[in-house]
């Protein structure tokens, strides 16, 4: 018992080995198991936030070059220019259109930002019962995106396409796929909190089964040395009266 106690206090652990508690063991083992799968949901959670933080980057941009394109157009109407004038608006506004589109094919670790497929589900809990969709946003979509705004074949500010209804639109998209993301990451930034809480508390419910309580340990092993040390004494009395015994007989 006192080699026992001193291998609870050098290990830490109070089980030694699995015969000291079997079935403790194996609870343990399963919660460390369990502990450990919720640290890599926090992180894959953490990483899905970083790529939608991204993503948001990519359309804020978006919604400044088309504020930039409206404030263009609206410039661009103005009868004091002359055709030199709204050949610089054109060029600039051809740059802004080329802008859109590479913003529209950005990429987060080769996973690509946008497009019409949704980038994926994020599992929430350890044993992936609940998850997260990302859902697809194609910044270039006419329906939900940028629309014609961004396409090449645009070359002026006075083309068919490029009005200032069409360009309200195209905000109007990016604004609300801007709202769905903020909702995606909002959901992501609770379910990490609760994550992290399951993932404190499966430690905690192992460590109460297999860490050692060095206190009551300690004291353990302090009787231990008590019974040694009396079972040593009598043992050397016992051995000291064997002798007297002896030298009474000899003499």
């Amino acid at each position: 018992m006192l080699q026992k106690s001193l291998n609870r206090l050098s290990s830490g652990s109070k089980i030694v080995s699995p015969a000291d508690d079997a079935g403790g063991l194996a609870v343990s083992m399963k919660l460390s198991a369990a502990a450990r799968r919720q640290g890599a949901v926090a992180s894959n959670i953490g990483n899905a936030v970083s790529l939608l933080q991204s993503q948001d980057g990519a359309m804020k941009v978006s919604g400044k070059v088309l504020e930039r394109i409206s404030e263009l157009r609206v410039l661009y109407t103005d009868v004091t220019k002359s055709s030199s004038d709204k050949t610089n608006y054109d060029s600039e506004f051809v740059a802004l259109t080329a802008q859109l589109r590479s913003n529209a094919a950005e990429t987060f670790n080769g996973v690509a930002l946008f497009g019409s497929s949704a980038v994926g589900s994020v599992p929430v809990t350890e044993d992936g019962a609940t998850s997260v969709s990302i859902a697809a946003r194609d910044l270039t979509s006419s329906s939900t995106g940028v629309g014609t705004i961004s396409s090449s074949t645009n070359t002026s500010l006075g083309d068919a396409g490029v009005t200032l209804d069409a360009i309200s639109t195209a905000i109007e998209n990016v604004a609300t796929m801007r709202a769905t993301n903020g909702s995606e990451q909002s959901r992501l930034g609770f379910a990490s909190e609760l994550v992290t809480v399951n993932k404190a508390n499966l430690e905690a419910a192992s460590s109460r089964i297999i860490d050692v309580d060095v206190a009551e340990e300690s004291t353990q092993l302090a009787r231990w040395n008590i019974l040694v040390q009396a079972g040593t004494s009598m043992l050397a009395q016992a051995n000291q009266s064997s002798q007297t015994a002896l030298k009474l007989l000899q003499s």
